[in-house]
């Protein structure tokens, strides 16, 4: 199970990558393996101001639908758009091309409230 120690993760499974005022999200590679093959990502909350733990879109699974929350406050800067033609990017590389969105942090102290790569590890084993 890949759990890259430079994230941040939540309950949710999903990463953080804090660079500056800007939080990168995606699902965890544990995610990806529970939902199966990945058929369609919608995020269609770009531009929008959500709060933590609000549902930002959705990810399509062969065998399910599930909701993405959001892992800090923000406002959606940005959507990964090779998403809406390879979403199986998801499965292949969640950490990297698999992206899913841009958040310009609102709140820097709910960082705080994320998961380090061990306490995310003990969650899922």
């Amino acid at each position: 199970m890949n759990i890259p120690k430079e994230l941040k993760y939540t309950k949710d499974h999903e990463w953080v990558r804090i660079d500056g005022d800007t939080a990168t999200v995606g699902v965890t590679d544990f995610a990806q393996g529970e939902l199966g093959d990945i058929v369609f990502v919608e995020i269609e909350t770009v531009d929008e101001s959500l709060d933590m733990e609000e549902v930002f879109g959705s990810v399509e699974a062969v065998k399910t639908v599930s909701d993405l929350f959001m892992p800090i406050s923000g406002e959606i800067i940005e959507f990964n758009e090779a998403l809406e033609t390879d979403p199986e990017l998801v499965n292949s590389d969640p950490y990297g091309e698999g992206w899913m969105i841009k958040i310009k942090i609102a709140d820097k102290s709910e960082l705080n409230d994320l998961l380090t790569e061990e306490a995310y590890s003990n969650l899922i084993q």
